[in-house]
């Protein structure tokens, strides 16, 4: 029973922006709600809609300058063209080098990897990704494999949407390990 209490304090920080990728949003953030953690998604701007690439909106609860990390036990950057645009954002990338040094859990899909780089966390790091950001991830000093999920430590990464029954399984391992 402790463990449940334990794992239903956990909070999670989900970073979105325009032209978020819908699912990769969406289902761990429905999967974490679903499983008793708490999620903050943060933006640009809070309480403003941010459409995905597909339409699907999400109103963002706070803005990434007033996230303090030490508030949250893990990170999820969704994929989409939002990290493109979210890793000109020094705050975001400050977020991401925080969570990497109380190693805390960053959980990255597709191109939101693309975060991570810019942030300069992938030293070293076994990760996937989509494949448009295999070169960054090399380029960057990470291992890339071709895989559904990976990880390594306490980072979680995967390639697509279709890998994110997977990606969310890494989550869980990864956050049910900092609470056992």
């Amino acid at each position: 029973m402790e463990m449940d209490i334990a794992m239903n304090t956990q909070h999670i920080l989900v970073l979105t922006g325009p032209d978020y990728e819908d699912l990769e949003l969406w289902y761990p953030k429905l999967r974490l709600l679903e499983a008793g953690r708490t999620v903050t998604v943060a933006a640009p701007e809070a309480g403003a809609t941010y459409h995905g690439k597909n339409g699907y909106p999400c109103i963002s609860d706070a803005c990434i300058h007033d996230i303090d990390s030490q508030d949250y036990q893990g990170l999820i950057l969704p994929g989409g063209w939002m990290p493109d645009k979210l890793r000109r954002e020094p705050k975001a990338l400050e977020l991401v080098r925080e969570f990497n040094e109380s190693a805390k859990m960053i959980a990255a899909i597709c191109h939101g990897g693309w975060i991570a780089i810019s942030a300069g966390v992938y030293h070293g790091v076994k990760v996937t990704g989509s494949l448009g950001i295999k070169d960054d991830l090399i380029n960057a000093g990470a291992t890339w494999v071709d895989e559904p999920v990976v990880v390594d430590r306490h980072f979680i990464s995967s390639r697509k949407p279709e890998d994110l029954p997977a990606f969310c399984k890494g989550i869980f391992q990864v956050l049910e390990a900092t609470i056992a």
